[in-house]
């Protein structure tokens, strides 16, 4: 059994790696593609279009480990059975419970792998290419909503017109309410630089004080903010919630949910990040039935291009599941689990119906 499972196993790392590279190679020359429309504004340069692009890769390593992972799986698969290798492993007595039990532990490389890349290095990866594309455009993280970036914690308000790259703030606005919900000061500062431990330091700040007396207006050249808001808690304007790390998704999610603001879509992307891994074994699972079926005529070209298929509508169904789960409120776990679930359910179907043939 060890022999065979370093042989498929092999078999199996090599043709995913071969994926891997032909599906790099297709992304990293349409995004540059992209980028050579922004060459020339500002200071980016195509030297920064080349490092933005290489800095993109691991995002897409993170995303394709599952279709790589099902298309090399097939591909060695019916390689071995176009040779007559599997049919000669049956005849052996290779059960398919003991192929699937084989794929298992070969697989837990690949979800290793994927989880290495979704937590650590794609979330890196993709704030330093976001950070470095605006830096050098000139440019700043904004928000869906035309008056800026809006923050609630406890009875604090924030309104944040603008995010550079290096996470000065400008045009920020504070309205602070007392319990009752009563508004007691509003503080207008031009920037505001970070300085740890959840401290910021304000420049030229206008603040208003409303009291019984009135109001009171007084100028501050500098002012000390405490404020939850903290660079990480800003990355998520930088990158989407699918491409940070299930710690950042966890504390942002979490925030939300302390200041009673829907969370719904950062939870949805914390399940998917924490089940993704584990796709690439349904997919090894649903290419395993296809080495029990002979195909006369282009064998592994017909099971190639319906890999290929299946591979595009895990995809597609990952992504429509996540975007109406939020729209129809569904349970974000279910969310998240429900197109591997899927997916496991009809590669077990699969082999049922080529075991009954």
């Amino acid at each position: 059994m060890k022999v065979v499972t370093r042989y498929l196993g092999r078999e199996i790392y090599k043709a995913t790696v071969f994926v891997f590279v032909a599906f790099l190679a297709l992304f990293v020359f349409f995004d540059l593609i992209n980028e050579l429309d922004d060459v020339g504004k500002g200071r980016y340069r195509l030297g920064h279009a080349f490092l933005f692009v290489l800095l993109s890769v691991p995002g897409h390593v993170y995303e394709l480990f599952p279709i790589a992972v099902l298309i090399g799986t097939l591909v060695a698969l019916s390689t071995l059975a176009a040779n007559s290798e599997y049919t000669v492993m049956r005849v052996s007595g290779f059960s398919p419970l003991q192929a699937a039990g084989t794929l298992a532990r070969v697989g837990t490389v690949f979800v290793l792998l994927t989880a290495l890349f979704g937590e650590l290095i794609g979330p890196q990866a993709e704030q330093t290419a976001q950070r470095l594309r605006l830096d050098r455009l000139g440019a700043a993280v904004g928000s869906e909503l035309r008056t800026g970036l809006w923050v609630k914690s406890d009875t604090q308000f924030v309104n944040i017109g603008e995010v550079s790259p290096d996470s000065t703030l400008k045009g920020v606005k504070i309205y602070d309410f007392d319990r009752d919900f009563r508004l007691l000061s509003i503080s207008q500062a031009t920037s505001g630089r970070y300085q740890g431990a959840n401290r910021w330091q304000l420049a030229s700040v206008v603040q208003t004080r409303f009291g019984a007396d009135g109001a009171s207006v007084r100028n501050l050249p500098t002012l000390e903010w405490t404020s939850v808001v903290t660079p990480e808690m800003l990355n998520v304007l930088l990158v989407v919630p699918e491409k940070l790390s299930a710690w950042g998704l966890y504390q942002y999610a979490q925030h939300l949910e302390a200041n009673k603001q829907r969370s719904d879509r950062y939870e949805i992307a914390l399940w998917k990040k924490l089940v993704y891994p584990f796709a690439a074994l349904v997919m090894m699972a649903l290419a395993l039935p296809f080495a029990y079926v002979q195909i006369r005529t282009g064998g592994v070209g017909v099971k190639l291009f319906a890999g290929l298929m299946l591979g595009v509508l895990f995809h597609f169904l990952n992504t429509l599941f996540s975007h109406v789960a939020v729209l129809e409120r569904w349970p974000p776990f279910a969310a998240a689990v429900a197109p591997s679930a899927l997916f496991l359910l009809a590669a077990v179907a699969m082999m049922w119906w080529v075991e009954r043939r």
